[in-house]
């Protein structure tokens, strides 16, 4: 009979112990189940609700059964349903009935509730180091090639003269702002729910305040009933999860199209690619392809969980069984985004004159031109009309904007100089643009030393 089945008289059928069983997935979560109930006896006997030498067997059995599951030395059964059910059976079977006292003013709910939010502070903290590493193969590669000189793209369309490190140290801001959200979470995690019983407490004397401290967490939790039902915190750390999946999206997107023969910009070592089945010449960027379709999962995994709680009423309902299916899933995809990109990054060949000479494209210093006219006091909407108006000309005459005379620029520009005819050099473009967040050569450097120090280089 199940440790809960005492006004229940037949056993639970076998198919509704298949159906009902979490243990699949959540026996991960065995450590802070056993941390956890630690602390819960060591405060039990404080308040004098069980005895000292009951609170200290059942922390040196838990021990016990934490060597054994490390050891694979422990033995599952659907049966018990999932890993707090097994510790504490395991506990009633080594201690007997002084066992049983384990679950003395806590419920299943708030349990689970604590296991999860224990284990999600420390993913967290796994997490931000995870993307400071990947920040700084980002910071290493700029840094490497901090002079090379780059397309910038709008529309995927060449549109400005950049540099290759400024590209870069833009996803190096957005992994920033992922690390800022997941340590905003991290707070609204960091809360406190044992205590809340399966919906109003306890009658017993417990000390929530000395287990909150004991297990490090910054408060206890205000409302019971929110305690138990409570799920943002997941939601919101899956969401940021998403987010910077969507990042790493977007960063592989590049890579892949850099990766091609129409652009030709990088070369991704071999480690990180895979060849054709059919067609000896091809090597794929498999890695980035990938990331892109796991991303896709990690938004599943976000949509499952706010649909699964949208319709639950207060309080705890056993629909939030399956939230770890989905917040495991999302960690386990960006785990493994972590692990492989850092390395990719650090690896990757950049084509230096190949992107150069994309970035050569005189048309990419059309804004030089107007920007230049502006100087001579021209307004910004009369100078991009007149430059327009020359790239009109170039195009029905077939040449490049370098190619034309001065007296061919000035029939759309009249205030042109020879000055006018040396604003087509990619490199002397990328040196003039000298603003805070420009990709000048100077502000760039300021940028990297920014990030060498941030990041502890």
């Amino acid at each position: 009979m199940a440790l809960w089945g005492g006004r229940f008289s037949s056993e639970t059928r076998n198919e509704v112990a298949q159906y009902s069983e979490s243990i699949s997935f959540d026996r991960r979560l065995y450590h802070f189940d056993i941390v956890g109930s630690k602390a819960h006896v060591t405060m039990l006997a404080t308040q004098k609700i069980i005895p000292a030498a009951t609170a200290e067997a059942i922390c040196s059995e838990l021990d016990k059964i934490e060597q054994r599951i490390e050891s694979g030395d422990f033995k599952y059964d659907i049966a018990l349903e999932d890993i707090h059910m097994h510790i504490e059976s395991a506990l009633i079977d080594a201690l007997g009935a002084e066992g049983a006292r384990v679950h003395s003013a806590r419920s299943r709910n708030d349990q689970i509730a604590l296991d999860i939010r224990l284990y999600l502070r420390d993913e967290v903290d796994k997490l931000i180091g995870g993307i400071r590493d990947f920040q700084r193969a980002l910071v290493a590669q700029s840094h490497a090639n901090k002079t090379a000189v780059m397309p910038g793209f709008t529309h995927l369309q060449h549109a400005q003269a950049v540099l290759f490190a400024h590209h870069m140290l833009a996803y190096v801001e957005m992994l920033d702002r992922d690390a800022e959200r997941l340590a905003d979470c991290r707070r609204r995690i960091n809360v406190m729910p044992l205590g809340s019983g399966a919906i109003a407490g306890s009658t017993l004397p417990i000390d929530r305040e000395a287990v909150a401290r004991e297990l490090k967490f910054s408060r206890v939790s205000r409302n019971s009933m929110d305690a138990v039902a409570d799920r943002d915190f997941a939601i919101e750390l899956v969401s940021a999860l998403a987010i910077f999946a969507m990042h790493s999206s977007r960063l592989s997107e590049d890579l892949i199209l850099w990766c091609s023969q129409e652009f030709d910009f990088i070369e991704l070592d071999d480690a990180f690619c895979t060849g054709s089945s059919l067609m000896p010449q091809k090597k794929n960027p498999d890695v980035c392809e990938l990331t892109r379709g796991k991303t896709a999962r990690v938004y599943g995994a976000l949509t499952a969980l706010l649909t699964m709680c949208k319709g639950l009423p207060l309080t705890y309902n056993r629909d939030l069984q399956e939230d770890k299916v989905a917040i495991f899933d999302a960690l386990d995809t960006v785990k493994m985004i972590l692990q492989v990109y850092p390395p990719m990054i650090e690896t990757m060949k950049l084509k230096k004159d190949h992107m150069l000479a994309a970035a050569g494209d005189p048309s990419l210093m059309a804004t030089d031109l107007a920007e230049k006219l502006v100087e001579l006091g021209v307004p910004f909407r009369t100078a991009h009309h007149r430059v327009g108006a020359l790239v009109k000309y170039c195009r029905e005459q077939g040449k490049a904007l370098n190619e034309v005379s001065l007296e061919e620029m000035k029939i759309s520009i009249p205030e042109a100089t020879l000055e006018f005819l040396a604003l087509f050099d990619p490199i002397e473009s990328i040196a003039k643009r000298d603003i805070v967040g420009g990709t000048g050569f100077e502000q760039v450097s300021k940028q990297l030393d920014f990030w060498k120090k941030t990041l502890d280089f």
